[in-house]
Order: structure tokens, then sequence, then C-alpha cells
């Protein structure tokens, strides 16, 4: 009886979270002619759609790199090196984690406008490359790992860099999946930094971008709207497909340390 009612739980889940996505690709696909794509070809076609795809592959890309490179020192100081007042500067990295991301909204616009990095890729990706979220799960998975392999390349006259990314980093796998996928959808759907710190056509994101795609006069163009979503969505959802083992063993390694 109870393994009928797990399946009869996990059915209602799946519907549940499958009826938003059936639901925008029904909407994105109707139209007065039928079904068909037309709304797909007039969203690609109907101005800087593809300049947009390219800005948030562009920018989650760096945002990516820069949260794996940096993140990861962090963490390897955090979680190998007695500093003085180490825990307390942990401390304070953690508390940024429960700060919402709209309190240093204003200031960080200030920052940018200072610096001259209004509307430029830098305002896009430099403020992001580090996230105190993932030096946190980095940290936590080091204090896991031995630290014998550290110490025989210590032994054998290797540096603390050389340490750091050719013994430990292969190492991380597991846990550095987690933080791609993190910061991957964590980039990907920000809007509210991107629409404040970007002002022209050719510096805006997608999520920027569809919000001001389908923005009539007096409604709101669903159909349109929903097939940018659509494409906006396909990149993580093929993303997953590829990596879904690499993701799925990230997640549960993680858990069991």
């Amino acid at each position: 009886m109870m393994r009928y009612l797990r399946w009869i739980v996990l059915l209602v889940a799946i519907v549940l979270m499958a009826y938003p996505l059936g639901w925008m690709i029904a909407v994105s696909l109707r139209t007065s002619e039928g079904l068909n794509l037309r709304y797909y070809a007039d969203v690609w076609n109907s101005g800087p759609f593809d300049r947009y795809f390219i800005n948030s592959l562009a920018v989650a890309a760096v945002v990516v790199l820069g949260n794996i490179v940096f993140c990861t020192m962090a963490g390897y100081a955090f979680a190998r090196y007695r500093l003085r007042g180490g825990k307390l500067l942990f401390f304070l990295v953690l508390s940024t984690i429960m700060l919402p991301k709209q309190v240093i909204l204003v200031p960080l616009y200030i920052e940018m406008q200072r610096l001259g990095l209004i509307d430029s890729y830098w305002a896009l990706t430099l403020p992001f490359l580090v996230d105190p979220f993932n030096i946190f799960l980095i940290r936590q998975y080091l204090l896991g790992i031995p630290t014998d392999c550290e110490e025989a390349a210590r032994i054998d006259g290797a540096g603390e860099m050389f340490i750091l990314f050719r013994v430990v980093f292969p190492m991380l796998t597991p846990v550095l999946a987690v933080v791609a996928i993190h910061t991957t959808l964590t980039n990907w759907n920000s809007f509210l930094f991107p629409f404040i710190l970007t002002n022209s056509t050719s510096m805006r994101t997608l999520p920027v971008g569809l919000a001001l795609l389908a923005q009539g006069a007096y409604s709101i163009d669903w159909g349109h709207l929903m097939a940018g979503a659509v494409l906006s969505a396909l990149p993580v959802v093929v993303a997953f497909l590829i990596f879904q083992r690499r993701i799925i063993g990230g997640l549960t390694t993680g858990m069991t340390r």
C-alpha cells in the first residue's frame, strides 16, 4: 500500500512541476491560424534577440569561470589555512548569504557609475565573479577530503598554487559541478541587476529583453512572451540533459560528505 502511495505522490509532483512548462509551450504554439511556430519566428527576427542570447551566454560563461576559480581559492584558504581572524572572516562571508540582493543594488549602481562601467560587460560580470554560497560549498567539501596528497606534494617541493590547481582541483569535480549549475541558473535568470546596470539594447540579456519584448501599451502579448521564454529555457534544459549524470553525481556526492 505504501509503495502505491509513494507512486501517487510522485506522479502528482511530476504533474504539478510539468504543467507550467506544458502550458508555456502550448501558449507559444497556439496562434489564430492554429498550431505553428510563427511566434518563435517573430521573436527571433524581432530585433536583437540573437544579441540578447549572445550576451547571456557570454556573461554566464565568464561568471561561472570566475566563481570556479576564485571561490575555489577562497574555499581552499578557509579549509586548509589557520588564518588570524579566519573564523570571523568566514562568518562575515556567510552573513552576506542572508543579505537580500536588493540591499546592495543602489550602492552597486553608484560604484559602477563612478568606475564608468555602466552599460558594459564589466558591470554584468565583475560584481558576480564570487558568490559566498559557492565559497561555503567548496570549503565544506574540502573539509571532508584528507590532506595526504597535498602533504606529499609539499614534501616533493610543489608550491601552493601548483597544489591547489593540480592536486586539489581535480578532486573537487563533484562540488564544482554543483557550483557551475547554481551559478549558471542564478545568472541566466537574473533580471534586476542587468536591467538596472544596462541602458542600451546591445547590452541587454535574455530576461531583460523578454520582459521588454512583449510589453504592450495596455496588455501583454503572451504568445510571443512564452515563445521567447521557451527559447530562453532551451539551453539550460539541453545542458541538463547532456550533463545530468555529472549533475546528479555532484549533488549526491556533496550530500554524503
